[in-house]
């Protein structure tokens, strides 16, 4: 999955190792102090739904900043040029706002514990069921891949056996988990977020510096890639050629659309963030307060791509030299100083246990209320499903460890990770948006769309496009087909079994139909969040504009 070249070895001291075990430290430490506000199951799985937005909006923008997103993105940026920019600024900032002004009055009035728990009162309890398998399947699925990803990485830079480095990172996720739940992973995302950007800002700024700049920088991938490789929407009209392989309908309409609004609005790794928020007022400005730094990321991940191709233009030339997937640790080899190197490490590192964290976290939430204590063990105390969350949390961890080495079979991690986003998170919209706008769909229909539109993208990926049946340049612009067909094969399906089924009575759908509303919907802002600056539609607005703005010097 991730092919890292020899000569990447980091001349790391103790000055290095000094950062990396102070960062350990600390990490464990807040899962201690967490581990006191842990005494129910709501506490464990949910916070007891007590943070402010601003640790639940830097939490949610971190539980996506995995090292897979850092590495897999200046990979892109290397191997795409501007077009990476897409999954931002069209692949999120949208789907974020809506999130956060549409869906959370439904999640979070509806006082649901897990996205597939709101398909339960939607739909039923067949439509909850499949979503939480597949829920379960892909959060597990997620996390082996930043846990392998990681061990790769990490025997590359530093030299550890990639068994010492999958035990030590699970480890460490699974102790902050199980002794602090929810509360200890998002405080440790928090902390992470900020390492994180430690390691980044200095990356970019000293490498912009070495290439002569941005100028430097525009100047050498104009002369060796050609202007459009700097520019987000040349050649992207339908039937000509860009590295993307993809056309402007298919970015709109597959990334910015489908993909986008699949992924961010019922991937419960992001939604769980915002459940966990003290209040509703805050859960809406969760995804709202996020979108602004999600804005900025590609300054600090796709940028370094791009410099790491004109500092090293061999860059993915030949298959046993160094690849795309090398942009960010070949930058932190022949850029940053020892203690430098220490916090770069240490964020790189941080990146990959936020990422697990975030998918384990929902994996054993998912599993214990949605699986366990639903169809399994009913009605039991309190007690006992706090332990099994934990226990659960540590099933999570070590099937992590066994599914990571699915991916091994994907070149690119990125490519991966939007396989697995078209196959589980777009059929999942396609329920909640038609249910959710549609008052007549019937129960038959969202296990039925659901169903058909997991299998069709999967069809579509497996059989059209690698049997090579249909052309499709890439496998990004396959993911992004496959995601479409899925669309819409399981809106079809929805409208036919919704027309020959019987509808749920209108009584039965408030608070989970657009254009009706639940008592905890009702909620009045608490002190302070009616402030002009609070105010959602302000926050989500003003994203939308700024993520438009940012195109702008991308456009021409």
């Amino acid at each position: 999955m991730i092919t890292l070249a020899e000569g990447l070895r980091l001349p790391t001291n103790g000055l290095d190792y000094t950062i990396l075990a102070l960062y350990f430290i600390v990490v464990l430490g807040i899962g201690f102090a967490a581990k006191r506000s842990v005494r129910t199951s709501l506490d464990f799985f949910l916070s007891g739904r007590s943070l402010p937005a601003w640790v639940t909006g830097l939490a949610f923008v971190a539980a996506n900043l995995g090292a897979t997103e850092i590495l897999g993105m200046a990979a892109n940026g290397a191997q795409y040029g501007a077009y990476t920019v897409h999954w931002y600024w069209i692949g999120a900032i949208p789907a974020m706002v809506f999130l956060g002004l549409v869906m959370m009055p439904f999640y979070y009035g509806s006082k649901v514990r897990s996205v597939p728990e709101f398909l339960l009162h939607r739909f039923g309890p067949s439509s909850h069921l499949l979503s939480s398998i597949i829920f379960a399947v892909s959060s597990v699925l997620i996390a082996g891949v930043n846990l392998y990803a990681m061990a790769i990485v990490l025997q590359a830079l530093l030299g550890w056996p990639q068994w010492v480095a999958i035990v030590v990172a699970g480890f460490f996720v699974l102790a902050y988990i199980t002794i602090g739940g929810l509360t200890s992973a998002i405080y440790n995302e928090v902390l992470q977020f900020f390492v994180i950007l430690a390691a980044l800002i200095p990356l970019t700024v000293v490498g912009l510096k070495r290439v002569g700049g941005w100028d430097g920088l525009t100047h050498s991938l104009n002369s060796s890639h050609g202007d459009a490789f700097l520019t987000a929407w040349k050649g992207t009209g339908i039937g000509e050629g860009n590295p993307l392989g993809a056309n402007w309908l298919t970015i709109v309409l597959g990334l910015g659309f489908v993909m986008s609004f699949g992924y961010w609005t019922t991937n419960f790794a992001e939604v769980q963030r915002a459940l966990s928020a003290k209040n509703l007022s805050a859960a809406k400005r969760t995804p709202l307060i996020a979108a602004f730094p999600k804005i900025f990321i590609p300054m600090v991940v796709v940028v370094p791509g791009l410099i790491a191709l004109v500092m090293e233009p061999t860059l993915g030339k030949s298959q046993d030299g160094l690849q795309y997937n090398d942009a960010i640790p070949v930058l932190m080899r022949d850029l940053l100083p020892n203690g430098v190197l220490g916090i770069a490490v240490t964020g790189l590192l941080a990146a990959f246990m936020a990422g697990m964290a975030a998918n384990v976290s929902s994996f054993n939430t998912v599993f214990t209320n949605d699986i366990w204590a639903a169809y399994l063990k009913k009605g039991r105390e309190d007690a006992y499903y706090l332990r099994t969350g934990r226990v659960v949390t540590a099933v999570g961890v070590l099937i992590g460890m066994g599914t990571a080495f699915i991916a091994s079979s994907f070149s690119n991690i990125m490519n991966y990770l939007q396989t697995l986003f078209s196959f589980f998170n777009v059929p999942l919209f396609v329920v909640f948006i038609i249910g959710m706008f549609w008052k007549r769909t019937s129960a038959a229909a969202g296990f039925w769309g659901l169903l058909s539109g997991t299998a069709a993208a999967m069809v579509n990926y497996f059989w059209f496009y690698k049997q090579g049946i249909i052309a499709i340049p890439s496998d990004q612009g396959a993911n992004f087909v496959s995601s479409i067909v899925a669309f819409v094969v399981g809106a079809l399906v929805m409208v036919v079994v919704t027309l020959v089924t019987k509808p749920r009575p209108a009584e039965s759908l408030a608070g989970l139909v657009y254009g009706t509303r639940s008592p905890g919907m009702e909620e009045l802002p608490a002190e302070g969040d009616d402030a002009w600056y609070r105010k959602p539609a302000l926050l989500g607005w003003g994203a939308v504009v700024l993520a438009a703005v940012c195109y702008i010097p991308f456009s021409f």
